[in-house]
């Protein structure tokens, strides 16, 4: 099949003008990272989360955040699809290490598909050691756990919250584990069907990268037919790669790069599918022009069409994990962290957007 041909004109020309909103900012704080935590809506209530560092000054290659001071979890809560925010500070996501309770084993299966249900797993250390997983049955406003969540054989696992439920007690979960020789990361897929008790690692998604190839983001295209999309640096290229499979997890075909993502180890894609059956996915780029983008495809992602921006008028590279849903009237709400100035707080913002027909 052809790749879609649209001049950059007539794309320009079917998308309405973005709109941007400020959703956390906070003095003395890094806000950032969405992409970490999670997203979840209902119709228009839109419900994601992000960390809330500390900003601290530094060169211009680095995070302008304090290393040695806590990440804290926040939840930003929209009602009206993401016009206005809320910001919550749940003491239930607290992790160990600010406070919160001890890891234990989920002591009863979770129910995938109960109303109001949402799940978040969340790594401690991107290189060693495992990760935790909480859930909620009232839309995050109160949370259940920490629980205990496999290593599945590596020394780590860097999980982010990326997973398709089944039915009931059946869902699959895709996270980022160590290579071999004990650094971030490599993809991977992994299965429950009894509610959470136990899972089973299914396949690795791509042979191990000599860079990394991580933090994947994914949908149910069929029966059994998955596909995600994954973060990858390999010198002196970062670029989003598309992976399918059509065994249900069981095996993965690479079919090659969506977009380029920029220097400074590139950006993590968000894949979601809209309405009308196409496929959406959104990432920064941080090289000049520092941008938000977005990309489409009709046919279950096997071409794409150009590159929309959605704003390039960030200050400096520091920008993006973004997180994407489509509200009720059919608008996409992307959140993503950013800045305005090289060394100054980042902060939270959405980017609200048509994409045509």
């Amino acid at each position: 099949m052809r790749p879609i041909a649209l001049s950059l004109s007539l794309a320009a020309a079917l998308f309405a003008e973005p709109r941007h909103i400020k959703v956390y900012e906070e003095p003395g704080r890094f806000g950032g990272w969405p992409a970490n935590h999670g997203i979840w809506s209902w119709g228009n209530e839109i419900l994601v989360g992000f960390s809330a560092a500390w900003y601290q000054a530094k060169g211009p290659d680095r995070h302008q955040m304090n290393s040695d001071k806590p990440e804290e979890p926040r939840l930003a809560r929209s009602l009206d699809g993401g016009e206005t925010w809320t910001i919550e500070k749940p003491s239930s996501l607290l992790p160990p290490e600010q406070g919160g309770k001890q890891p234990v084993p989920l002591p009863e299966p979770m129910d995938f598909t109960a109303r109001g249900f949402v799940l978040t797993i969340r790594f401690t250390d991107i290189h060693k050691g495992p990760s935790r997983l909480w859930y909620s049955t009232d839309r995050g406003k109160s949370w259940n756990g920490p629980y205990e969540f496999p290593l599945f054989g590596a020394a780590g696992l860097a999980a982010r919250t990326d997973y398709i439920v089944n039915g009931k007690r059946d869902a699959h979960v895709f996270v980022t584990a160590s290579k071999s020789n004990g650094r971030e990361g490599r993809s991977m897929c992994a299965r429950t069907t009894d509610g959470g008790l136990t899972w089973k690692m299914l396949s690795w998604i791509g042979a191990e990268p000599p860079g990394f190839s991580i933090m994947p983001s994914s949908l149910r295209a069929g029966p059994n037919e998955l596909v995600t999309t994954v973060r990858v640096k390999q010198e002196p290229d970062n670029w989003v790669e598309l992976y399918r499979s059509l065994d249900n997890g069981a095996s993965w075909t690479s079919e090659g790069r969506v977009a380029g993502t920029g220097a400074f180890s590139g950006n993590p894609p968000h894949l979601i599918r809209l309405k009308d059956g196409r496929y959406c996915v959104t990432y920064g780029h941080r090289s000049k022009p520092y941008a938000i983008r977005a990309k489409l495809s009709s046919d279950k992602g096997k071409t794409w069409g150009p590159e929309i921006t959605l704003r390039d008028d960030a200050a400096a590279w520091d920008i993006g994990y973004p997180r994407s849903t489509q509200r009720a009237d059919g608008k996409i709400v992307t959140l993503y962290y950013y800045n305005d100035a090289p060394q100054r707080e980042r902060f939270l913002a959405a980017t609200i957007w048509d994409a045509g027909q």
